[in-house]
């Protein structure tokens, strides 16, 4: 059994370059390998997989747990801390298990991770991942053994050809939304423990059902809410100020050196600017550049980086840079992943690790302080539409697609600038998608979706069941999208997104914003102060005003893209003819070879942009390719 750990092990050296160890009990059956990044306390004390003091737990924990010291304080104080061996934050988690039990250690942990844990006294292992998801944890059985990892490529070491098939309904899931929602993998049998969850399993072998520790609208929530609800605007901003400084202070503690992301937006400005404001040292910031105009962001982050006063270094990415990392993708992802800012995640993360071990950035800002634009406008789509029996949105969808996205173009062209920011030919046409949606959650997966259900593009499968998350909660619409995005969105395509590019460079990234107590601040603040004429991200914005003029930060929003649909009519065009070849998708049988050269032909012709379409695709090709799944499946299971 330590050879398979120390093999799967082995795959996951990116993941932790500084060493690797393995612990096993033959007797037992079990086997826990660790590969190591070295963050904090870079001596043999902060080694893993460790036992505690006692004996009877074994770790293998991968992340941070960012309150470490003041857990460390309380088990002093109450009189159950070991003699400490070092600083770890590893040894403070498993005093804290062994004095509170593992489900309280938990709710008490301020952090992220995946942990693996094995108590010799009951002959169980319990598996747990952070509240938001920033680690991953995938486990299921192959061939009667239970295995887990932080990836799939450790995992697919210990099957044989033929024990791992592709789950189609994971598929559909896939070229839905462009990320395989939990708690599928693109695997079947195997699965990824949702975030905020624990699992234990067994001596008999038995593998519970995930249990929740945590919920960003639980209880503790609900009373911060009522606390929040008559304060006046000031004293919120502090409270946000207060509340995102407290989470860089403790997200800045290393052994290594720290920097950060600055795109120039308002989620990586405020952590960059609130680092600043607490730092002993002069920070460290990293940006990336694109030549293509409107998807530029590089001067915007330049000019922040330079009124802070931060060592900033930027990286301007070309249609090449970007092709020599798509033969990586497969192998990064190690399921299909379609988000296509993945390319510069994976080159700014290349880029940064020259510099730096850990760098801050400001993911999730937009889903916990409303900051999609997306949420107002689908609320109010749905009020309208509603209100229309859907024979008549039928013939005004029809209507609005009768002309090209270019034919819309050109005709707001005539409008002003500031119009033509929030009108276009490529919303129109998604307008006329959403308006045949028969309740407002129908209409927001629609939204988030590409390849849309009727469309019937996986063999075999019925992608109109394809809902990952329900839509349920309290709250009016744009609260149920919030959570929707909250609990699948940023988990299943951004956290990934950012792990599995970072890793891959053995940078570790942190996220202040959704630390526990921002994240649980966010979700109670009222909404008065999230939305505001119609921008979401008030008080973040607040916040920044503090500390970086407005006029640096309000422009569109660009995001972390690549200029794809060019690239796709261009420089990418004959490695993508390559794999959408319908002879070959035919003969694989997971796909409708002809809906796929409809669309890639409508997007050659520059009559559409598909690219956000072809990318599924093409991300799903490439890994089938890569991954060396057997073609003879997918003709069986579509049979």
């Amino acid at each position: 059994m330590a050879l398979l750990a120390e093999k799967m092990a082995r795959q996951l050296a990116h993941r932790g370059p500084d060493a690797m160890d393995v612990w096993a009990d033959e007797s037992a059956g079990i086997a826990l390998g660790h590969r190591r990044l070295a963050i904090m306390d870079l001596s043999e004390n902060g080694s893993q997989p460790m036992c505690s003091a006692s004996g009877r737990y074994v770790i293998a924990f991968n992340g941070e747990i960012y309150n470490f010291a003041d857990v460390r304080a309380r088990l002093e104080a109450e009189g159950k801390a070991p003699a400490w061996r070092g600083h770890s934050d590893t040894e403070v988690c498993l005093a804290a298990i062994e004095a509170w039990g593992f489900a309280v250690a938990l709710a008490e942990m301020i952090g992220m991770f995946a942990i693996a844990l094995w108590d010799r006294s009951t002959s169980s292992l319990s598996l747990a991942r952070d509240r938001v998801g920033e680690k991953p944890l995938y486990y299921g059985s192959i061939d009667g053994r239970f295995v887990f990892a932080s990836e799939l490529k450790a995992i697919r070491v210990v099957g044989v050809a033929g024990e791992l098939r592709v789950d189609r309904n994971a598929l559909a899931g896939f070229m839905r939304f462009g990320y395989v929602p939990a708690p599928r993998s693109i695997y079947e049998g195997i699965k990824k423990l949702p975030a905020a969850h624990y699992a234990i399993i067994a001596s008999d072998g038995s593998v519970s059902e995930p249990v929740s520790y945590w919920s960003h609208n639980d209880e503790a929530v609900v009373r911060l809410r009522a606390e929040l609800a008559d304060l006046p605007e000031e004293a919120l901003i502090d409270r946000a100020d207060h509340a995102i400084r407290q989470s860089i202070s403790r997200q800045s503690v290393a052994d290594v050196p720290l920097g950060a992301f600055l795109s120039g937006g308002v989620d990586s400005s405020a952590v960059v600017a609130l680092m600043v404001a607490q730092a002993q040292q002069r920070i460290s910031t990293y940006t990336i550049g694109f030549r293509e105009k409107g998807f530029d962001e590089a001067p915007y982050a330049k000019a922040v980086a330079a009124h802070l006063g931060t060592n900033h270094t930027e990286l301007y990415v070309s249609a090449q840079d970007a092709e020599s990392v798509i033969p990586e993708l497969s192998r990064i992802y190690d399921e299909p992943f379609a988000d296509s800012s993945q390319i510069p995640s994976i080159l700014v993360s290349r880029l940064t690790r020259q510099h730096v071990t850990v760098a801050l950035s400001g993911d999730g800002g937009d889903e916990i302080f409303q900051g999609y634009p997306r949420y107002g406008l689908t609320a109010g789509l749905w009020q309208r539409t509603s209100r229309v029996p859907m024979a008549g949105r039928r013939l005004a969808s029809q209507a609005l697609r009768l002309m090209s996205v270019q034919q819309w173009d050109a005709l707001f062209g005539m409008l002003p600038e500031s119009t033509r920011r929030s009108v276009n030919g490529r919303r129109i046409h998604r307008m006329a998608q959403l308006m045949l949606s028969h309740d407002a959650g129908e209409m927001y997966e629609r939204l988030m979706s590409q390849w849309q259900p009727e469309d019937g593009l996986v063999l075999g499968v019925d992608a109109r069941f394809q809902h990952a998350q329900d839509w349920k909660g309290q709250g009016d619409a744009i609260d149920l999208m919030r959570n929707w995005d909250f609990m699948q969105y940023l988990p299943d395509d951004l956290l990934v997104k950012v792990d599995r590019a970072a890793m891959s460079a053995s940078l570790e990234t942190r996220a202040p914003l959704l630390d526990r107590e921002v994240v649980e601040l966010a979700f109670a603040l009222p909404r008065r102060v999230q939305i505001r004429g119609g921008q979401g991200k008030w008080v973040l914005r607040k916040v920044l005003d503090r500390y970086v003029p407005r006029h640096l930060i309000e422009r569109p929003k660009a995001g972390f893209s690549i200029p794809l649909a060019d690239w796709l009519r261009g420089p990418l065009r004959s490695w993508a003819e390559s794999l959408l070849d319908p002879q070959v998708i035919r003969g694989q049988g997971y796909l409708d070879a002809e809906k796929v050269s409809g669309i890639w032909q409508q997007h050659v012709s520059g009559k559409f942009d598909r690219g956000l379409y072809l990318w599924n695709v093409l991300m799903f090709q490439a890994w089938l390719k890569d991954s060396g799944m057997d073609a003879r499946e997918g003709r069986e299971g579509s049979a």
